[in-house]
């Protein structure tokens, strides 16, 4: 007799499942089962961090271990919460594995948010222990009496690997890391437990209200890792090999967690190197001296780099160099000027809320032997879907949009790895699970051959008389103009078309040629030549010494839009 059961809009038939039995095993999906792995074929291999500290895969297992005698004697229990204020670092991946190995929840906390936010995650999280880096002090200072939740807190200094007599442990400390973990046996058996047991936490901020809690299981994060193994290491989206690639994450790990990889690098014991705080010539350095080949950032990272003096200088080694960009889209003409230096960029995009992974860029065979400037169009792309994912569009009343590379609509989805909800968000959590899809807020279309093209944020759209507007277009085009080293735009009220471009431009000092009305010449002459819709050339070009971001590196919108509309409009 057959049936259907509804979960979450997804059709399932009664079937005859398999017998089981009584002492059978069945491992949970557990991060420690990424951990073990990273000893059992190459352990020699390094994790480095800045010029300070290096060790190999037996040290780094033995110091996850004393970690978890270290959050144990100090009274983390399962279901508990540590929050993480760090640098790039080993101890951050560290804590990576041993705060969710011992059924704890791993709290990033993004350094880059207000006090104020802070101090709601960290209460709304409830965390427990706090681990924090000296140079983030005055950020705990600033919040430390309001916490509700905190009962202990661990100092991290790098003074720990070059002076420990500088060391001041505050007051109420329960000490510094490195000493703890001295002070700790080696010695910890992770145990067994539900594979969809909490294991981490962060926090998104929106357009409106309190940033919003995102939280993933192990069984989430060990299939997120399996679906990037499966991207770079299998279909090789980016070929990514652990005996010939060196990782170097250029993304805050209190990001998403860095995108997975720290993950993925650690399963598979590839070199490893982490810089701390990102500082333009330290990065360079790292990656010219560990041979670094594999990395992502944010465009700005990358265009600080590629912008260095160094660039040119060291472009044969850096021609070794693989990127994957994200956080905000990669635009036409930095692709062209990194692949110029002989480095490998790709577009990759997800969302705080699927971690994260959707799409990457995937060359197939035939795409590989295409020219320079027609690969610069696919690699700009937000990638191909990426695997175990399901991705499609849907209009303003849920019906589905065609696939077929120019019909918009926006992009929902669905897959073993993303969050099931907002923590103690009941309705905000409803409507991100519109219908049983996960619902992204971006305007896109997907080939046929499963290329997906971001047109904008649904929130950043531009209607102008009537007609829909992509910023990321308008960016993209202005980024190919000759001076231009960063651009955004937004749409303004206006009272004849409802609402127009205006562009803010930022151009190095020695760009003092370009001019708006060079800008607007170069727009209107695609006007003219029947490229572009003149609608789309910006009412306004404002020259800008930085453009607004976001904490996590986005170019932040609202703020343009709140605070820099009367600059914009010349008020």
């Amino acid at each position: 007799m057959y049936g259907f059961i509804i979960a979450n809009l997804i059709i399932m038939i009664e079937t005859k499942l398999i017998p089981r039995t009584a002492g059978a095993c069945e491992p949970p999906m557990l991060i420690k089962t990424l951990l073990a792995q990273s000893i059992k074929y190459d352990p020699g291999r390094e994790i480095v961090y800045r010029n300070l500290f290096r060790m190999n895969y037996r040290q780094f297992n033995d110091r996850v271990r004393r970690l978890a005698n270290v959050l144990t004697r100090l009274g983390v229990r399962p279901g508990d919460t540590v929050a993480v204020f760090d640098w790039d670092s080993h101890r951050y991946l560290e804590c990576f594995f041993a705060v969710p190995g011992i059924g704890a929840i791993l709290h990033t906390i993004n350094v880059r948010l207000s006090p104020a936010q802070i101090l709601y995650t960290m209460n709304h999280a409830e965390d427990k222990v706090v681990l924090i880096h000296e140079d983030f002090l005055p950020l705990l200072q600033a919040v430390k009496s309001q916490l509700t939740t905190v009962d202990t807190y661990v100092l991290i200094s790098d003074k720990a690997y070059t002076d420990t007599a500088s060391i001041a442990v505050p007051e109420g400390f329960a000490g510094e890391y490195e000493t703890l973990l001295n002070e700790a046996p080696p010695d910890f058996d992770f145990p067994d437990f539900d594979e969809n047991t909490w294991a981490t936490t962060f926090y998104t901020t929106g357009t409106t209200g309190n940033p919003k809690g995102v939280y993933f299981s192990h069984r989430q994060l060990f299939l997120h890792t399996m679906g990037l193994l499966t991207c770079v290491s299998g279909y090789e989206f980016v070929p990514f090999r652990s005996g010939q690639d060196v990782y170097m994450p250029i993304t805050p790990m209190f990001h998403v967690h860095a995108w997975g990889f720290p993950f993925l690098a650690t399963m598979l014991s590839a070199k490893q190197v982490y810089p701390g705080r990102y500082e333009p010539e330290l990065l360079l350095k790292l990656l010219l001296t560990e041979g670094v080949t594999f990395s992502h950032c944010v465009p700005t990272i990358l265009t600080m780099l590629v912008n260095s003096p160094a660039a040119q200088q060291f472009r044969a080694q850096l021609s070794r160099w693989k990127v994957i960009i994200g956080g905000s889209a990669l635009t036409k003409g930095l692709a062209s000027a990194v692949l110029d230096l002989g480095i490998q960029v790709y577009q990759g995009y997800g969302m705080s809320e699927t971690a994260p992974v959707m799409s990457l860029t995937y060359l197939n065979d035939a795409e590989r032997p295409l020219s320079q400037p027609e690969q610069v169009d696919l690699r700009t792309r937000a990638g191909r879907i990426a695997p175990f994912v399901e991705l499609k569009l849907v209009d303003d009343e849920g019906r589905e949009v065609p696939r077929d590379g120019h019909s918009l609509g926006e992009l929902v989805a669905r897959g073993p790895w993303m969050t099931q909800g907002y923590y103690k968000e009941a309705e905000q959590s409803a409507s991100l699970w519109r219908d049983g899809w996960l619902h992204t807020g971006d305007v896109a279309s997907i080939t046929p051959d499963n290329w997906v093209l971001i047109a904008d944020r649904t929130k950043d759209v531009i209607k102008t008389g009537g007609e829909w507007v992509s910023s990321l277009e308008i960016e993209n085009l202005l980024s190919q103009i000759e001076g231009v080293a960063e651009a955004a735009v937004v749409g303004l009220p206006d009272e004849r078309w409802g609402e127009r471009p205006h562009a803010l431009v930022v151009k190095p000092d020695y760009a003092d040629r370009l001019t708006t009305e060079l800008v607007r010449a170069s727009f209107q002459s695609r006007v003219d030549g029947g490229e572009l819709n003149k609608w789309y050339v910006p009412d306004r070009v404002v020259f800008v010494p930085e453009i607004p971001k976001t904490s996590v590196g986005k170019i932040d919108k609202k703020k343009i839009r709140s605070e820099m509309k009367d600059l914009i409009l010349g008020i």
